[in-house]
Order: C-alpha cells, then sequence, then structure tokens
C-alpha cells in the first residue's frame, strides 16, 4: 500500500480503472455504490406509478419555486418602493425643518437674543446637538439621523476659535462616520441637492444592518455648510419579506406533498386494473385460461375490463376448439394407420404373389407388379411414420435409454446405406472413431435418425463424398453428416425439418422417402434432450449434426462439433482474403471421377477410403482429417436456436 512514502502512489484509477486493472479498494467501492442504484434503476423501470408520481412531484416543485420567486420578487419591490417614497417623504421634512430652525437661530443671534451667541456667532455645536436630538424625538427605531462637517467649510462644527464641538453628531447607539460611505459625502460636497444611496449602518458592539441613505448639504445658523444624513434601516421589512417567504415555503411544501398525494391516488386508480391486467394475462399465457379481471363500474376501466375477459373468454374458445381439432386430427392419423395395416397385409400377400408369379405375365403385366411392390413398401414406410409421428403428437413416445457406443450405431447405418452409395457412386469418410463414444440413449431411435440422415446426403451429394464425424466432450456427443451436393439455399435450413417439405418439389424420390424422416428425426432428438440442425450453402453442400447429452436427461451447453464445417469456414477466409476482405462462398470443385480410384477398404465395419484427390468437392482432402480433429478439439460452440417441429430435406 506504501510506496516511496505515498499511499497508493499508482493511484486509485489507473489505467482501465473501471476494468480489471482498477485497485481492488476502487472496484469494491463502484460495487458497493452500483448495488443500491441497480435496485432503484430495477424499480423505476418496472414501477410506472412510481415514475409518474415522482414527475407530479418534481413538475410541482418547480412551479411552486417559480411562483415563490416571482411572489418574492414582486413583494420585495413594493416593500422597497413603499420604503423609498416614506424616507423621501421624512427626510424632505426633516431638512426643511432644519433649515427652519437654522434661520431662527441666525436672526435669533443676529438681535442677540441668545446666550449661545458670541460677537454676534452661534455656538453651532450646541445648536446641533439640539437639532439631532429634536429630529431623531420622532423616529426611534424608524430612522438614524447623523450630521457630519463639510469638505467646503470647516473642519469642525462651530467657529475656528472652538467654540463648536468638534465630531459629527449622531442618534442613538449608532457609529456615523463608517455607516455614511466617502462617495456620498463626496457627492453632497459637489452639489447641495439630496442624495441617497443603499448602504450598510454600523451599530455599536459591531452589528450592521441594511439601511437606505439619504441626505443633504445644509447651512448652520452661522452659514457654514455641514452634512445631514437620514438612515431608514430594512429591518421591518425584512421581517416582512423572511414573513413572506416562510409562508409561501410552507404553503409550496403542502402544496407539493399534496399533489404527490392526488397523484399516487390518481395514477394508482389507473395502475391498479393495469397491474391485474398483466397478472392475468401471464396466468393466461401459463395456460389457466379460467383466469378473468375483476369488473365494477362502468367508467373506461371497466370497459377496458370487460374487453380483457371477452377477449380471454374468446381466446379459450378458440383454443379449446384448437385443441379437440388436433385430439380428433392425431386421433384420425392413428385409427387410420392402424385401421389401414389389416388391408395393407392383405394387399401385401395378393402383391407378393403376383410378383412372384410376374415371369409368366407379359412385359407389361410384369412391370405393373414390380411396380405395385415398389409402391406397397413406400406405403408400409407411409403408415409406420405416419404412426411414429402420432406418437409423438400424443406425447406417447417413450424413451429407453441404455450405455451405447455410438460408432456401433454408425457402423451398422452406413453398412445399410453403403448399396445405394455404390449406386449413386459415393464413398463414406468416418472421423473420430478411433475411441469410444458413448451416450446414454435410445439406439433405435438414434440409428433411425442417423439413417435418414446419411440416406439424405447420399441422395443429393451428387455421387461426392460422404463424411460422417463423431465426437464427445464438454457432457455432450455428436454426429455430423456432411455432403458436397446441391447444398442449402438461404433460410432453407429453418424449414428442412418441416413435414412434407422438399427443397426440390420437382426432384424424385428414388430411394421412395415419404416426407417425415426428418420430422421424425428430430422428434427423436428432442426426445432425447438433444439437438438436431442444419447447416448449408449453395453449391456447397450440406451439414446436419445430432447432438445429445452423455448422460440421459442432463441439459446441454453446447456441441462438440462446430455446425458449419471447417472446409467450408476455411474457404471463405481465403476467398475474403483473395478478395480484399470482400465476403464469397466459393463452391468445392467437382470431385475427379476417372477411373483410377482406389479400392475400398473396411474400417470398423465403415465404408472408408482415402480422398479421392486433393482439393476434390467430394473429398476431405484439402481440410485434411488432422485439421478437422482439431476444430472437434477446440470445444463446443454455441448452440444455434432449435429447429423444432420440422419435416424431411428432401426424401425421408
Amino acid at each position: 500500500m506504501w510506496r516511496g512514502g505515498r499511499f497508493l502512489p499508482d493511484g486509485l484509477l489507473s489505467e482501465g480503472a473501471t476494468g480489471s486493472r482498477a485497485h481492488p479498494l476502487f472496484r469494491m467501492f463502484v460495487r458497493w455504490v452500483r448495488r443500491p442504484l441497480l435496485a432503484v434503476a430495477r424499480l423505476w423501470r418496472r414501477n410506472i406509478q412510481l415514475r409518474v408520481v415522482t414527475a407530479t412531484l418534481l413538475m410541482s416543485l418547480a412551479v411552486v419555486l417559480l411562483l415563490g420567486l416571482v411572489v418574492i420578487g414582486q413583494v420585495s419591490n413594493g416593500l422597497l418602493d413603499a420604503k423609498q417614497q416614506a424616507a423621501r417623504s421624512q427626510a424632505a421634512g426633516g431638512f426643511a425643518v432644519a433649515e427652519q430652525l437654522a434661520d431662527d437661530a441666525a436672526d435669533d443671534a443676529a438681535q442677540g437674543g441668545t446666550g449661545n451667541s458670541r460677537d454676534g456667532r452661534q455656538d453651532t455645536g450646541t445648536w446641533l446637538n439640539d437639532l439631532v436630538t429634536q429630529l431623531a424625538s420622532g423616529g426611534q427605531g424608524v430612522y438614524y439621523l447623523v450630521a457630519l462637517s463639510s469638505e467646503e467649510g470647516p473642519d469642525t462644527f462651530g467657529t475656528g476659535e472652538g467654540s463648536g464641538n468638534h465630531g459629527p453628531r449622531a442618534s442613538f447607539d449608532l457609529k456615523p462616520e463608517e455607516s455614511v460611505s466617502p462617495q456620498l459625502r463626496a457627492a453632497l460636497d459637489d452639489s447641495p441637492d439630496t442624495h441617497e444611496q443603499y448602504g450598510t449602518i454600523v451599530l455599536e458592539g459591531g452589528r450592521t444592518e441594511a439601511a437606505l441613505v439619504i441626505g443633504k448639504r445644509l447651512n448652520d445658523p452661522n452659514g457654514d455648510p455641514y452634512q445631514l444624513y437620514y438612515l431608514f434601516p430594512f429591518q421591518q421589512e425584512e421581517k416582512s419579506l423572511s414573513l413572506v417567504k416562510g409562508t409561501l415555503a410552507t404553503a409550496g411544501v403542502f402544496v407539493v406533498v399534496l399533489l404527490g398525494a392526488i397523484a399516487w391516488l390518481v395514477v394508482r386508480q389507473v395502475v391498479t386494473p393495469v397491474r391485474m391486467a398483466a397478472r392475468i394475462s401471464e396466468r393466461l399465457a401459463a395456460g389457466r385460461l379460467q383466469e378473468r379481471m375483476k369488473v365494477s363500474g362502468e367508467d373506461d376501466i371497466a370497459r377496458l375490463g370487460e374487453a380483457f375477459n371477452k377477449m380471454a373468454k374468446n381466446l379459450q374458445t378458440k383454443i379449446q376448439q384448437l385443441e379437440e381439432l388436433s385430439r380428433m386430427q392425431r386421433r384420425f392419423v392413428s385409427d387410420v394407420s392402424h385401421e389401414l395395416r389389416t388391408p395393407l397385409t392383405t394387399v401385401r400377400m395378393a402383391a407378393d404373389v403376383i410378383h412372384e408369379a410376374r415371369d409368366e405375365f407379359d412385359p407389361v403385366t410384369a412391370r405393373s407388379a414390380e411396380l405395385l411392390l415398389g409402391q406397397l413398401d413406400r406405403f408400409e414406410s407411409l403408415l409406420a411414420d405416419l404412426l411414429e409421428i402420432s406418437r409423438f403428437d400424443a406425447k406417447a413416445a417413450a424413451l429407453e435409454a441404455d450405455p451405447v457406443d455410438l460408432r456401433d450405431v454408425v457402423r451398422r447405418v452406413l453398412e445399410g446405406a453403403e448399396p445405394l452409395a455404390e449406386r449413386k457412386g459415393s464413398r463414406f469418410l468416418v472421423h473420430g472413431d478411433e475411441r469410444p463414444v458413448m451416450a446414454e440413449a435410445d439406439a433405435r431411435r438414434i440409428e433411425r435418425v442417423l439413417r435418414n440422415l446419411v440416406v439424405n446426403a447420399v441422395e443429393h451429394g451428387e455421387g461426392r463424398d460422404i463424411v460422417v464425424r463423431l465426437a464427445s466432450g464438454d457432457g455432450a456427443v455428436a454426429v455430423a453428416v456432411r455432403d458436397y451436393g446441391v447444398g442449402l439455399k438461404p433460410g432453407e435450413a429453418n424449414r428442412v425439418f418441416n413435414r412434407f417439405w422438399r427443397a426440390d418439389p420437382a426432384r424424385a424420390r428414388t430411394t421412395g422417402g415419404t416426407g417425415l424422416g426428418l420430422s421424425i428425426a428430430v422428434e427423436d432428438a428432442r426426445l432425447h434432450g438433444g439437438w438436431l440442425q442444419a447447416w448449408g450453402e449453395p453449391g456447397g453442400g450440406s451439414q446436419f449434426r445430432l447432438t445429445i447429452p452423455r448422460t440421459a436427461g442432463q441439459p446441454l451447453r453446447g456441441s462438440p462439433i462446430p455446425l458449419e464445417p471447417a472446409d467450408s469456414r476455411r474457404r471463405r477466409e481465403e476467398a475474403r482474403a483473395a478478395s480484399g476482405g470482400t465476403r464469397a462462398s466459393v463452391p468445392p470443385p467437382a470431385p475427379s471421377r476417372g477411373p483410377a480410384q482406389e479400392p475400398h477398404r473396411r474400417s470398423g465395419g465403415a465404408v472408408a477410403a482415402p480422398p479421392r484427390e486433393a482439393g476434390g468437392g467430394g473429398s476431405t482432402a484439402g481440410d485434411g482429417e488432422p485439421d478437422m480433429r482439431r476444430r472437434t478439439a477446440q470445444g463446443p460452440d454455441e448452440p444455434m436456436e432449435e429447429q423444432g417441429g420440422h419435416g424431411e430435406r428432401q426424401g425421408g
């Protein structure tokens, strides 16, 4: 903590102070401050009543403050104007009295009738004391009186022979020279007119008061000039203004609180039904279709509640109708599928008899017997798929999970698809089968899923190689089937699992697909708690990935195999680099179809062969198996959105 005699020399806010490099004390302080702020912010976002009441209080407070400033300003100006008028009138009267007394004293001195005169000159010191006392006698607490010498005359009051009393005069306990500013004294020396100025009265003991000072230069009985000032303190006006401020503040607080309470009550009347509607909506969304709002009155809120209840009732009726229709449809499909088995068995027996005797028929009849048997096979597959779909729809499908090595399942699937692959000219490349790939799964359902994916890949692989990859990691196992055929157009990866959906409706189903294979496959994956996802690009082939948890019932966090193949990703990066950053999709080149092909070899029961040629579109050369394994070893990727409720890609 201490270094070089300094506490925290690098500072609490070093580089990246808000990140991981911030000082622990600062991060602790930020967390301590942030926690209540986050709670307040969450409450502010979720409570409309709090926002409305707070906004009402703030706006009311602003209005009260503005109104108070205006009222206080008007009251202050009114008190000041009244004070000025009264002060000017009082001062004018006092100045007139002082002039009159000076004239009377001068006349008395000229007649020699007073004892305060000497050689025809009046004793101005005594006279001025009497003047100040007389003028200030009726103004105690209202104004103060100050008499000062003038620069135009002698420096002291009275004659130069000392007949006057030296020093200024003032009423009460006022300090005269500190209470009158030099600027105002200079103005009176320059002009005999009445002058006024706002100033500060200094009293004995250091106490001060704001005041209005009005002064005028006058002449004493001897004709010498002096300055007479009236000082009017604002003590009463300040008390009045303080009373007005206190009254306005009390009234303002009361008004703000009252408006806040009114806003709270009004908003509560509106928000309470809205909150009730929100709670009822959540219950409706959870399947509790019998929930309704309580309606009282005939106002707008009541009409809203009635409309909401009517909507909920209609929604409940429609959902019940749809559920009943769905049950009837599922039952119809199931019943029809079961009922068709008996006549289909009879037709199958008759078709087998006819097919066995086809050599005795003419060519046209013999061909018809062959077509009849083929279509019966397809009809039986369709019935089996319809029965399986009806079990999924009725939630009657059950999972029989046992420890299974997926390598054995893949081996059986590839052995069964080998004749079709030979007819198409495709080969199977298996990666990741060096170690056991164990999982708790229903082997029959997993085999059905993989058979669908492999047959689809052969059917649409354009005679190129089919890559099957196995991997496990992070609590999940995955099998990916990659082909280099026509691929998928944008958006088709989301529709490929729809029932009876085909990318090319004009394409023939040479393997007798029913159009329900991938739909059943995705339901099998869901039954395992896993995913069945698709990726593809036009002309670049496609990849289907099956991911299931290693232990039945465990949630999936990711897949050990990336959904987009490594070769496609690398081609895109190379194309972007070659075009200066422009995105491009480069399909793999067509594989070599020359006669010089290496013979197939068995590897663990699956057909495996080396790549046809480097960079061939139907092989993984250019990728390299080690590279693909490295991509798998990087860890699970983020799962894409599960493709649910879908059907077959092309054929099934």
